[in-house]
């Protein structure tokens, strides 16, 4: 449990390092450098690299070692737009399919994220916001569209993570959170559908914010996500 705690942390370092520029694209990570930049064994390291590998962040490639993999300004903004109507459609099933029981624990699961939201504990909030997205999931009761949603999720984790920490965004998610919890347990599939569709997709103001403090973007940035606003 111990090396798994570290290699989640070394995990969430880089990821930070990657998605800031920190780490350009194409940088070589040196396992024997990270370990003892984290003053840890090379077995935690190797284990964080696979985990960013299977998160599309690091390209592991043989008598190379692992490099920051290079996810392009378009290619983002097309997995985020493929990533919404993913987790719109789970929302419409769950909002026709949730048992009284697992909308229920929606509601908590979305209280309990109330108090990390007024520490200001982005972490923490994204966390616990894990938890209400697999519910959602759960409750689509499609295994295959979960399955897909997830794994998808997976790979934007630390491009969704790092919005958070936009100022006032942890309240605007919650406030989304909130519609889209009173849209299922009111059984409006569509309602529901578009919500969280909305919460997701590259046409909000937070994502068009994100894209523009990317070291790479600029205006680049900024068009990309003006298009695909115009064009959603």
């Amino acid at each position: 449990m111990a090396a798994e705690r570290r290699a989640d942390r070394i995990r969430q370092s880089l990821e930070q390092d990657i998605v800031t520029g920190a780490l350009p694209p194409g940088a070589r990570l040196d396992e024997v450098r990270l370990a003892e930049r984290f003053e840890v064994s090379r077995t935690p390291v190797r284990e964080a690299l696979m985990q960013l590998a299977a998160s599309g962040l690091v390209d592991i490639r043989p008598r190379q070692g692992a490099l920051v993999a290079a996810l392009g300004l378009k290619r983002m903004v097309e997995m985020f737009e493929v990533m919404a109507e993913m987790e719109g459609l789970c929302a419409r099933l769950a909002a026709r399919r949730m048992s009284a029981a697992e909308r229920a624990d929606l509601q908590r699961l979305h209280a309990d994220t109330r108090r990390f939201v007024e520490a200001d504990d982005p972490d923490a909030y994204y966390a616990a916001n894990l938890d209400f997205h697999e519910a959602i999931y759960a409750g689509s009761h499609n295994a295959f569209l979960a399955e897909q949603t997830r794994g998808l999720r997976q790979r934007l984790t630390p491009y969704r993570r790092i919005q958070l920490r936009r100022q006032g965004r942890l309240t605007d998610s919650f406030a989304e959170h909130e519609a889209v919890v009173q849209a299922i347990c009111a059984g409006d599939a569509e309602q529901a559908e578009r919500l969280l569709a909305k919460h997701v997709t590259v046409q909000g103001g937070a994502f068009t914010d994100f894209l523009t403090t990317l070291p790479e973007a600029g205006g680049q940035a900024a068009e990309l996500a003006r298009t695909h606003r115009s064009t959603g």
